[in-house]
């Protein structure tokens, strides 16, 4: 199968992602929402093993969770809401059915801003959001005696919103962006941590192709199995592919599931597709209708904090910071709030140069802890990162030097002035000292000076080197340089 897509053919995607909420117990019981890493079958009850009779509670702070979302997203949210039941024929919810929501959920349409393939941006329209329950986990074994299912209910009953994109988007590339910029906004609001490898964040693609410029919609697959960005990218690049050669053999395409193997990169044929009749829903007859009234959406909207967009452009303006510093530092909640919390530390701190070290160095030795480490997760404090950058910028210090007080820093968690006066590495620029490192310096490499007194440039950078290294970074590199060349050249 080529890759490279058919340009006579248009892919058209929609997505569907659940996202699990951060509430502290379950959707409709009282028990202990977390269960990662946690005893099998040690957070259930009646109510999320699906005990009969026993009755669900709505949980209402995953109510307000779900409107936030619609808020941050520009959905419409209706007067009145329901939850039905949607029959459900799998193993991994006990009951046989799922409570969702089907004909009035809390969120309708909204949009979604996201980066295109080309680097642009455009809106990619929603259709709903809605609540439902999350399914319980099987894990799947093989051994001697055969191949079997094992049953744990921890995650049975967690609150789980379903976001619904209508048929808007229109590659693999923009797909991942979409996941990105959703993941983003979640972390903002502090919904949900929204971390794909641990299953809280789970995404479904709808993918369908037509000839280029038609205006009616091909069979649609689904895609399941998706745990990351690269994988869902891969999928989706794989099933369109897929699709136009069928098309282009005269196959026609079966709406169905299918699930990704990430380690062929293929996707693989697993049931038919449903639709809403299948699942037949009906009015959850256990749970009433709900009513959002104008006061409890104000209440809500006082809780909102200030998201991405509107912190990009604040920090472009207050700190006078690029567009591509401001991105980098705001496209994590934890990332940008560190960097105020150190602006804020010391005014007297130019805004810029912190925020330098924050997407240089600090970057660099949070990114050696994993992928969505932040600094709150050190021992450093944003704190004595702007006492750093103060000491580097009242050159105090070299930046060299400020580079190693901070491996230290990230080590130990020391104060940067404590760690600068053990270390000996107070800036060095009295001018008859570094004459007498210089001096030895020329000494020790004659072939140096002639190669420079020859023409060679190069050589009086290794010469700064060398005595950069003898004062162990503490001199100022343009008073070396200017030293250097006097002695040289007199």
């Amino acid at each position: 199968m080529s890759s490279e897509i058919d340009t006579d053919f248009e892919p058209v995607i929609g997505l569907e992602v659940h996202i699990q909420l951060k509430t502290q117990s379950k959707m409709f019981c009282g028990c202990e929402r977390a269960y990662f890493d946690t005893e099998p079958n040690s957070h259930v009850c009646v109510v999320c093993m699906g005990m009969p009779g026993s009755l669900p509670v709505i949980n209402r702070q995953a109510v307000l969770y779900t409107i936030m979302a619609g808020l941050a997203l520009n959905c419409n949210i209706p007067s009145e809401a329901k939850f039905d039941r949607k029959n459900y024929p799998y193993p991994d919810l006990m009951k046989g059915y799922q409570i969702s929501q089907f004909d009035q959920p809390f969120c309708e349409e909204g949009t979604l801003t996201i980066q295109t393939d080309s680097g642009g941006e455009r809106n990619v329209q929603l259709e709903r959001i809605h609540l439902e329950e999350d399914t319980a986990r099987l894990i799947h074994r093989s051994d001697s005696e055969g191949s079997y299912s094992l049953l744990d209910l921890n995650r049975a009953g967690s609150p789980l919103m379903e976001l619904v994109t209508k048929p808007d988007i229109q590659s693999a590339g923009e797909a991942a962006n979409f996941l990105k910029r959703l993941r983003q906004i979640a972390r903002y609001l502090d919904i949900s941590d929204a971390n794909m490898e641990k299953g809280q964040l789970r995404c479904d693609a709808n993918i369908s192709v037509r000839p280029k410029g038609a205006s009616e919609l091909g069979t649609k697959v689904e895609i399941k199995n998706m745990n990351s960005f690269r994988s869902v990218q891969k999928a989706i690049d794989y099933e369109i592919l897929r699709q136009i050669a069928q098309i282009k053999n005269g196959e026609r395409i079966v709406q169905e599931t299918r699930g990704f193997i990430d380690s062929t990169g293929k996707t693989i044929s697993q049931r038919s597709k449903e639709g809403a009749s299948d699942y037949r829903y009906f009015p959850e007859p256990d749970l009433p209708p709900l009513s959002l009234t104008g006061t409890f959406i104000d209440e809500i909207r006082g809780l909102m904090p200030e998201l991405p967009n509107s912190r990009l452009s604040r920090f472009t303006a207050q700190y006078q910071l690029t567009s591509t510093e401001a991105i980098t530092l705001t496209d994590s909640k934890a990332r940008s709030d560190a960097y105020e919390e150190a602006v804020r530390a010391d005014e007297t701190v130019d805004p810029k140069q912190i925020a330098k070290w924050f997407i240089g160095e600090v970057a660099k030795h949070i990114n050696e802890l994993g992928v969505d480490a932040e600094l709150f997760d050190t021992k450093v404090t944003p704190q004595q990162i702007a006492r750093l950058v103060k000491l580097v910028e009242s050159k105090e210090i070299t930046n060299n030097a400020g580079r190693d007080v901070l491996s230290e820093m990230f080590a130990d968690g020391h104060d940067p002035e404590d760690l600068v006066e053990s270390l000996g590495l107070t800036q060095n620029n009295d001018t008859a000292t570094l004459e007498i490192a210089i001096r030895e310096v020329l000494e020790d490499n004659p072939k140096a000076i002639a190669d420079y007194r020859g023409g060679k440039e190069s050589a009086i950078g290794f010469l700064l080197g060398q005595t950069m290294r003898s004062t162990k970074g503490t001199a100022d590199a343009n008073i070396v340089r200017e030293l250097l060349l006097n002695l040289i050249n007199g």
